[in-house]
């Protein structure tokens, strides 16, 4: 899912999500589209392309019901990685630091992992969205602590006005054990199993 602009809008509706997103389809030649339901009853609408037909299609999607709107995100160049991590695809290494960025939105947490990797020279480890979270997003970096810093303060300064930061952390030398559980896999019941 390589292209160079990416918009998600986020709705707490699911028939508002699917009528809008019939109209971003409708309004611009965006080059794909993916829609669905995500955990605690939210609609997302996903769509990329070149930048101005995502960003015709991101103001039709808003214009449509903006009463069902949770947040959203236009990302005119966004980072490689960002596609990758949104299509579940994990870096499974930590160097030095890890650095945790919690959003209480979907959108939230892609706009963070954006601008982190924008920032530092950091690896996203993984972006996780909305399932398994009751919505929240998550983003991991890892790298050397001032790279990691950097990336979790830019993430912050991105979101910060969006009301969605939850939390940030950085761990300077994360221990061997919590990091290979964190490399293994994120979610409880995975690591139990």
């Amino acid at each position: 899912m390589t292209h160079p602009a990416l918009a998600l809008i986020e709705f707490d509706s699911i028939a508002s999500g699917i009528l809008a997103g019939d109209a971003m389809v409708k309004t611009a030649p965006v080059a794909r589209i993916v829609a669905g339901t995500v955990h605690p009853g939210k609609y997302l609408v996903l769509v990329t392309g070149d930048v101005a037909p995502v960003q015709e299609a991101l103001a039709a999607g808003l214009a449509s019901d903006s009463n069902a709107v949770v947040d959203h995100v236009f990302l005119p160049g966004v980072h490689p990685q960002v596609p990758d991590a949104i299509a579940a695809a994990r870096q499974p290494q930590i160097d030095e630091a890890l650095g945790i960025v919690e959003t209480s939105s979907v959108a939230a947490a892609i706009h963070a992992a954006d601008a982190g990797l924008k920032a530092a020279q950091v690896t996203l480890l993984e972006l996780r969205l909305a399932d398994g979270l009751g919505g929240k997003g998550l983003a991991f970096f890892a790298g050397v602590v001032t790279d990691v810093e950097a990336a979790v303060d830019s993430s912050c300064v991105a979101i910060d006005s969006s009301g969605h930061l939850l939390n940030a952390v950085i761990i300077p030398q994360l221990h061997s054990e919590m990091a290979a559980n964190l490399v293994e896999a994120t979610r409880f019941r995975t690591l139990i199993s």
